[in-house]
């Protein structure tokens, strides 16, 4: 392998993939939109800020590419240039990481019945990811060669360590309070296991991407492998996030007549993460007043054979969104 493919040839096909993803990352979005009107205005615009900074970074990394093979094809100083849109890219990147992780750590705050414990660390991870970047942004934006990113080294591990760690706390977090959330109803478990794998998906891809950026960039230094996955790293968050949004229609679509899906007011539950009698949004399992026969199959109908008397019928599971 050569040395343009190591560097140049590693740009290349980052800007590939996250074209791939971004045109992933669009079609998502349309299709929130479409289908998801009634969502509150917050969320949506959570949304349009994350399609926007995902639009400016892949402009970013786009012009960058052509510069150094079209604009300054056959100047080999132009190759070990530090080019500004290349450095700008780190900033939108890390705007995209924060929408997005900002995103899960509100649902951690709420499903836990805000527990500060729990919450604080996580954001102190995501600010210090966020905060990490800037620096390294603007201290990168004059340094004029390739060569020079060696002084900002400490700064490039901890992007990379913060964003792995931020992504595996949210989705252990996650999954605990989901986990904790199981009934002795096997349809709503079914579905919480869903949520559990929905909620695994949310950070591992992210925090597997950041790694390898990690490795490859102690492992080539030389090379620009490393950025590659980094330029994968924003598609990623933009697409569990609108992965999780866009997937609450077949979840509720699928547990029609067994489990229902409420992604908007929480209603007050005999059996909730928020506690017995109060309001609040998060996940929760509420149990309706109503019976259920011993067979989930046989759901909502009028048999002899029942669970005992004041046993709950159906359980209606919520989704905080």
């Amino acid at each position: 392998m050569t040395v343009v493919d190591e560097t140049m040839g590693a740009l290349l096909i980052g800007v590939i993939l996250s074209g791939i993803f971004y045109g992933i990352s669009c079609s998502q979005i349309y299709y929130y939109f479409t289908r998801y009107q009634n969502d509150s205005r917050s969320l949506k615009m959570l949304v349009f800020s994350v399609w926007a900074s995902d639009s400016i970074h892949q402009a970013l990394i786009s012009h960058s590419i052509y510069w150094y093979l079209i604009t300054e094809y056959g100047n080999p100083v132009a190759m070990s240039m530090l080019n500004k849109t290349i450095v700008a890219e780190v900033l939108f990147n890390a705007f995209t990481g924060l929408f997005v992780q900002s995103f899960f750590v509100v649902r951690v705050w709420k499903l836990s019945e805000k527990k500060l414990y729990l919450v604080v660390p996580v954001a102190i991870l995501v600010a210090a990811e966020f905060g990490v970047s800037a620096t390294y942004t603007a201290r990168a934006f004059w340094l004029r060669t390739f060569n020079d990113l060696a002084e900002l080294r400490g700064l490039s591990i901890c992007m990379n360590v913060f964003a792995a760690a931020a992504d595996v706390a949210i989705a252990a977090i996650l999954c605990t309070i989901l986990h904790t959330s199981r009934t002795n109803f096997s349809k709503s478990n079914t579905l919480i296991n869903k949520l559990i794998v929905f909620a695994v998906n949310t950070g591992l891809l992210t925090s597997v991407c950041a790694c390898i950026s990690l490795i490859t960039f102690f492992a080539m230094p030389g090379a620009f492998i490393y950025i590659l996955f980094y330029f994968l790293i924003g598609r990623l968050y933009s697409n569990s996030l609108m992965a999780t949004l866009n997937a609450r229609k077949s979840l509720r679509e699928g547990s029609a007549n067994d489990v229902s899906l409420s992604l908007r007011d929480m209603q007050p539950a005999t059996t909730m993460l928020n506690g017995p009698g109060r309001r609040g949004e998060g996940i929760a399992i509420r149990i309706d007043t109503t019976k259920e026969s011993r067979h989930d199959g046989d759901a909502d109908q009028d048999h002899d054979v029942s669970v005992p008397f004041g046993a709950p019928r159906r359980c209606s599971l919520m989704v905080w969104h």
